[in-house]
Parts: C-alpha cells; structure tokens; sequence
C-alpha cells in the first residue's frame, strides 16, 4: 500500500507553480506587446500631429520659436493663404475631376473584364490576365517619353483627360487581377439558377455578381481613389500648365512659392491629404477584409 498525504492548507486550491509562471509570462508578453505598439504608433503620429500644429500657428510664431517649438499661437491664415493665394482651390478641383472619373471608369472596365474571365470560357483567358498583371510590372519611368509622346500626338497633352487616360490603362490591369479571383469565388450553381430562370449575361452581371462582390469592389474604391489622388508622376508628365495641375504637384509649386513660410506649407499639405483619409476612413471596413476576399478565394 502507498501512503497519501492530504495537501497541506498552504497550497491547497491554488493552480501549480508552472500554471503560475505561464501565465505571469502571458501578462508579461500582452504588456510588452502594447507598450511597443504604443511606442511605434506615438512614433508614427508624431510628424502628422507636427504638421497639423504648425498649420496651426502663425508665421511670426514659426520664425520666433522654431517649427519643432511649442505653439504660441492659434490662427487658420495659412490655410486661406494656401487655399486663395497658393491655388489650392482650383489643384483640388483638378484632382478631383481626375480621380472621380478614373476611378468610376477603371472600376466599370474592370468588373465587366474579370465577369467576362471570371464566369465565361474565354479563349486565351490566362495570358490576357498575365498580360495585364504583366503592365503592372513594368516601371513607370521607363514609359514617361512614350505616354508623353502619344498624349502629344493624339492632341490631348496638358489636358486633364490626358491625365485620366493614363490613370485608367495603367491601374485597370491590377484591378482585373482582383475581381477575377473575387468572381471566380462565387458558386457556378448561383449563376447556372439564374440562366434556368431566363437572365441573360448583362442581368446575372449587374444583379448577381456586382452586388456579391461588393467587399471588393469597395477596397479597390478606397485604394485607387488613394493612388490616383496622390499621383505625381504621371500628372507632370501629361502636363505643363500650372492651371490643370492637381493637387500634389501644386504643392511643390507652393514650396516653392512660400519657401520659409512653413506654416502655409504644412496648411497646404493637410489639405492635400484630406480627401483621402475621409476616403480610407468611409471605406475602412472593407478595405482590409475585400483585398483578402479578393486574393484568398
């Protein structure tokens, strides 16, 4: 027979050492984990909350105490200096006239391709998408003087449907990409129940297919209003005129017209990057959640 000892009233109902130490590493790790994240996030906010107080703050403020300094003043001039003196009204308006359509336009080419790749047996179906996958390979640089050249010849340089042109057919590729793996996803008996109950291709289209791939359509909204809002490149590429910039290239023409004025440069670069957070914030559920729907399934 083998003695049992009952447990001693000092460790009786508490869980064993090991339990003990585990879970004093799990608090440890959890703590750890928040206080790096926190750390990187102070990190990252830092230069953003920087320009939003110098937008904030006087020109004699600025030049007196230094950017990096504490405010000592509250006034929003420099933002009316660069949206009526610095032409931030009207770049803002271009943007906009390019980045509205584009982003209609690619999104409506896109969704009738990938339906069309999607759902149909297209001949040569794998090597249109590597073709339009491959676009979006090559750099951009190596094609500024042939678009430039073509945008000339056709009579459209230093217009913005120059602009818009050359947004839609280098973006429409990458977006094809997506939707197809989206629609591709979608079950073939939804499709073969509406095609029995008399819907031809443009109904199951619009009716069945648009409305599943809402996530995604949604994202590549959020992410090319993003791409083509913030464009620079290609916008001093097809143009010239100061009138028909955008946005982004209008604000290196403010740089260079208030170079020590700080403040009016940090006012215009919170309005340029205005429209896209309230984008990417209106679109935020969808964003992360549709690009993986797009490119898992």
């Amino acid at each position: 027979m083998t003695a049992t000892h009952a447990p001693s009233p000092r460790t009786e109902g508490r869980p064993p050492v090991p339990a003990v130490r585990r879970e004093r590493r799990r608090i440890w790790g959890t703590a750890g984990f928040h206080l790096s994240a926190g750390l990187l996030s102070a990190l990252w906010l830092l230069p953003i909350a920087l320009v939003l107080v110098t937008s904030l703050r006087s020109f004699d403020d600025v030049a007196a105490h230094g950017v990096g300094s504490l405010p000592h003043s509250f006034t929003l001039d420099g933002f009316r200096q660069a949206w009526v003196d610095g032409g931030q009204q009207r770049a803002l308006i271009n943007s906009l006239l390019v980045t509205v359509p584009t982003v209609l336009l690619s999104l409506l080419l896109a969704s009738t391709a990938a339906f069309a790749l999607s759902r149909y047996d297209v001949p040569l179906r794998r090597t249109l998408l590597l073709l339009m996958l491959g676009g979006n390979l090559l750099p951009p640089q190596i094609l500024l003087v042939p678009v430039s050249k073509l945008s000339e010849m056709l009579g459209l340089y230093d217009t913005l449907y120059a602009l818009i042109g050359v947004q839609v057919g280098f973006g429409i590729g990458f977006y094809v990409f997506v939707l197809h793996g989206f629609m591709r996803s979608i079950p073939p008996e939804i499709q073969q129940a509406a095609v029995i109950d008399g819907a031809g291709p443009w109904q199951i289209f619009t009716r069945i297919v648009l409305p599943l791939a809402k996530p995604a359509m949604a994202a590549l909204s959020a992410l090319s209003f993003t791409w083509i809002f913030n464009d620079l490149l290609w916008a001093i590429t097809v143009l010239r005129t100061d009138s028909q910039m955008p946005i982004t290239a209008s604000l290196i023409g403010l740089q260079g017209q208030y170079v020590s004025m700080w403040n009016v440069i940090a006012a215009g670069s919170v309005i340029a990057a205005a429209p896209t957070v309230m984008v990417f914030l209106k679109f935020q559920r969808h964003f992360v959640a549709g690009l993986n729907l797009g490119a898992v399934k």
